[in-house]
Protein backbone atom coordinates (compact mmCIF):
# COMPACT_ATOMS: atom_id res chain seq x y z
CA UNK A 1 0.00 0.00 0.00
CA UNK A 2 2.98 2.20 0.17
CA UNK A 3 2.75 3.69 -3.49
CA UNK A 4 -1.23 4.40 -2.58
CA UNK A 5 -0.07 7.19 0.40
CA UNK A 6 -1.87 7.89 3.18
CA UNK A 7 -3.11 11.04 1.11
CA UNK A 8 -7.02 11.02 1.33
CA UNK A 9 -8.76 10.47 -2.20
CA UNK A 10 -5.94 8.80 -3.64
CA UNK A 11 -6.89 5.31 -5.45
CA UNK A 12 -5.29 2.40 -7.11
CA UNK A 13 -6.77 -0.06 -9.44
CA UNK A 14 -5.37 -3.52 -10.34
CA UNK A 15 -5.94 -6.87 -11.89
CA UNK A 16 -5.16 -9.75 -10.77
CA UNK A 17 -4.78 -13.78 -10.29
CA UNK A 18 -4.50 -15.83 -7.48
CA UNK A 19 -4.99 -19.17 -6.16
CA UNK A 20 -8.11 -19.99 -3.98
CA UNK A 21 -7.28 -20.83 -0.43
CA UNK A 22 -7.90 -24.19 1.28
CA UNK A 23 -10.75 -25.10 2.77
CA UNK A 24 -13.38 -23.03 0.52
CA UNK A 25 -16.80 -25.18 0.53
CA UNK A 26 -20.18 -25.26 1.96
CA UNK A 27 -22.29 -28.81 1.67
CA UNK A 28 -22.60 -30.01 -2.32
CA UNK A 29 -19.83 -26.94 -3.94
CA UNK A 30 -16.11 -26.43 -2.68
CA UNK A 31 -13.77 -23.82 -4.66
CA UNK A 32 -10.91 -26.19 -5.42
CA UNK A 33 -7.84 -25.65 -3.81
CA UNK A 34 -5.39 -23.79 -5.28
CA UNK A 35 -7.97 -22.99 -8.79
CA UNK A 36 -7.26 -19.91 -10.12
CA UNK A 37 -9.69 -16.79 -9.08
CA UNK A 38 -10.01 -13.46 -11.15
CA UNK A 39 -9.71 -10.46 -8.91
CA UNK A 40 -10.38 -6.83 -9.26
CA UNK A 41 -9.65 -4.64 -7.18
CA UNK A 42 -9.41 -0.57 -6.06
CA UNK A 43 -8.09 0.44 -3.20
CA UNK A 44 -8.86 4.16 -1.98
CA UNK A 45 -7.14 5.90 0.76
CA UNK A 46 -9.39 7.26 3.39
CA UNK A 47 -8.89 9.42 6.95
CA UNK A 48 -8.96 6.10 8.79
CA UNK A 49 -7.50 3.50 6.59
CA UNK A 50 -7.24 2.33 3.18
CA UNK A 51 -11.09 0.74 1.45
CA UNK A 52 -10.58 -2.17 -0.71
CA UNK A 53 -13.42 -3.20 -3.06
CA UNK A 54 -13.22 -5.68 -4.65
CA UNK A 55 -14.81 -8.20 -7.25
CA UNK A 56 -13.42 -11.84 -8.16
CA UNK A 57 -14.45 -14.49 -10.61
CA UNK A 58 -14.17 -17.84 -8.50
CA UNK A 59 -14.70 -21.60 -9.51
CA UNK A 60 -16.79 -23.99 -8.25
CA UNK A 61 -17.04 -28.08 -8.48
CA UNK A 62 -19.26 -30.19 -6.50
CA UNK A 63 -22.94 -32.17 -7.23
CA UNK A 64 -25.85 -31.53 -7.98
CA UNK A 65 -28.67 -30.76 -5.56
CA UNK A 66 -31.09 -33.11 -7.30
CA UNK A 67 -29.50 -36.00 -9.39
CA UNK A 68 -26.27 -35.90 -7.73
CA UNK A 69 -24.06 -35.49 -10.80
CA UNK A 70 -20.62 -33.54 -10.72
CA UNK A 71 -21.35 -30.09 -11.73
CA UNK A 72 -18.18 -27.26 -12.49
CA UNK A 73 -19.57 -23.69 -12.63
CA UNK A 74 -17.96 -20.12 -11.65
CA UNK A 75 -20.10 -17.32 -9.96
CA UNK A 76 -19.05 -13.68 -9.32
CA UNK A 77 -18.59 -12.27 -5.87
CA UNK A 78 -18.31 -9.00 -4.78
CA UNK A 79 -17.01 -7.33 -1.66
CA UNK A 80 -15.80 -4.57 0.20
CA UNK A 81 -13.67 -3.96 3.49
CA UNK A 82 -11.58 -0.86 5.27
CA UNK A 83 -8.57 -1.77 6.32
CA UNK A 84 -7.93 0.99 9.47
CA UNK A 85 -4.48 2.20 10.08
CA UNK A 86 -4.34 2.16 13.67
CA UNK A 87 -6.81 0.62 16.40
CA UNK A 88 -8.33 3.90 18.79
CA UNK A 89 -6.56 4.34 22.05
CA UNK A 90 -7.54 1.45 24.16
CA UNK A 91 -9.45 0.06 21.27
CA UNK A 92 -8.35 -4.19 21.13
CA UNK A 93 -6.67 -4.99 17.91
CA UNK A 94 -9.25 -8.66 18.00
CA UNK A 95 -12.05 -7.05 17.35
CA UNK A 96 -14.32 -7.93 13.86
CA UNK A 97 -11.96 -4.91 12.71
CA UNK A 98 -9.02 -4.93 10.33
CA UNK A 99 -5.86 -3.45 10.21
CA UNK A 100 -2.98 -2.79 7.94
CA UNK A 101 -0.03 -4.24 8.91
CA UNK A 102 2.59 -2.10 7.78
CA UNK A 103 1.91 -1.64 4.08
CA UNK A 104 0.80 -4.75 3.88
CA UNK A 105 -3.14 -5.76 4.27
CA UNK A 106 -4.43 -9.08 3.97
CA UNK A 107 -7.82 -9.25 1.62
CA UNK A 108 -8.23 -13.20 2.42
CA UNK A 109 -10.60 -12.97 5.14
CA UNK A 110 -12.50 -11.03 3.21
CA UNK A 111 -12.70 -12.87 0.11
CA UNK A 112 -13.16 -15.73 2.13
CA UNK A 113 -16.56 -14.25 3.41
CA UNK A 114 -17.82 -13.18 0.69
CA UNK A 115 -17.47 -16.38 -1.41
CA UNK A 116 -18.99 -18.24 1.41
CA UNK A 117 -21.94 -16.01 1.71
CA UNK A 118 -22.55 -16.66 -1.85
CA UNK A 119 -22.45 -20.38 -2.29
CA UNK A 120 -25.97 -21.63 -3.63
CA UNK A 121 -27.54 -23.65 -0.88
CA UNK A 122 -28.54 -26.13 -3.76
CA UNK A 123 -26.36 -26.30 -6.71
CA UNK A 124 -28.01 -27.07 -10.15
CA UNK A 125 -26.27 -29.28 -12.91
CA UNK A 126 -29.33 -27.05 -14.76
CA UNK A 127 -31.92 -24.87 -13.80
CA UNK A 128 -34.35 -27.65 -14.45
CA UNK A 129 -33.07 -30.59 -13.76
CA UNK A 130 -35.99 -32.82 -12.49
CA UNK A 131 -33.68 -35.17 -10.23
CA UNK A 132 -33.70 -38.88 -9.18
CA UNK A 133 -36.83 -41.43 -9.17
CA UNK A 134 -38.25 -41.78 -5.70
CA UNK A 135 -38.81 -45.38 -6.19
CA UNK A 136 -36.16 -46.67 -8.20
CA UNK A 137 -33.18 -43.42 -8.18
CA UNK A 138 -33.07 -43.52 -11.89
CA UNK A 139 -32.10 -40.12 -13.10
CA UNK A 140 -35.44 -38.42 -14.50
CA UNK A 141 -33.56 -36.64 -17.03
CA UNK A 142 -32.40 -39.83 -18.52
CA UNK A 143 -35.77 -41.81 -17.90
CA UNK A 144 -38.15 -39.38 -19.94
CA UNK A 145 -41.74 -38.25 -18.97
CA UNK A 146 -42.87 -41.77 -19.28
CA UNK A 147 -40.74 -43.13 -16.61
CA UNK A 148 -43.27 -44.74 -14.12
CA UNK A 149 -43.95 -47.77 -11.30
CA UNK A 150 -46.94 -49.60 -10.99
CA UNK A 151 -48.75 -49.23 -7.83
CA UNK A 152 -47.37 -52.15 -6.06
CA UNK A 153 -50.18 -52.78 -3.05
CA UNK A 154 -49.78 -54.75 0.29
CA UNK A 155 -52.19 -57.77 -0.57
CA UNK A 156 -53.55 -56.40 2.70
CA UNK A 157 -54.62 -53.69 1.81
CA UNK A 158 -56.55 -55.40 -1.85
CA UNK A 159 -59.91 -56.02 -0.10
CA UNK A 160 -60.47 -52.14 0.54
CA UNK A 161 -60.02 -51.90 -3.27
CA UNK A 162 -63.29 -53.50 -4.28
CA UNK A 163 -65.43 -50.67 -1.92
CA UNK A 164 -67.65 -47.91 -3.55
CA UNK A 165 -66.93 -45.06 -2.08
CA UNK A 166 -69.19 -42.26 -4.51
CA UNK A 167 -71.23 -40.42 -2.93
CA UNK A 168 -74.34 -41.63 -1.85
CA UNK A 169 -77.24 -39.48 -0.53
CA UNK A 170 -78.85 -40.87 2.67
CA UNK A 171 -82.54 -42.28 2.56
Amino acid sequence: MRPLGRQPGSARDETRMAHAPDGLGSGLASVPAGAEVALGLRFEAVTEGVLVTGSAIVPLTGECARCLDPLTSSMEVSFQELYRYLPDPGEDEADEERFLDGDRLDLEPAFRDAVVLAFPLSPLCQEDCPGLCAECGARLADAGPQHGHAADVDPRWGPLRRLDITDRAED
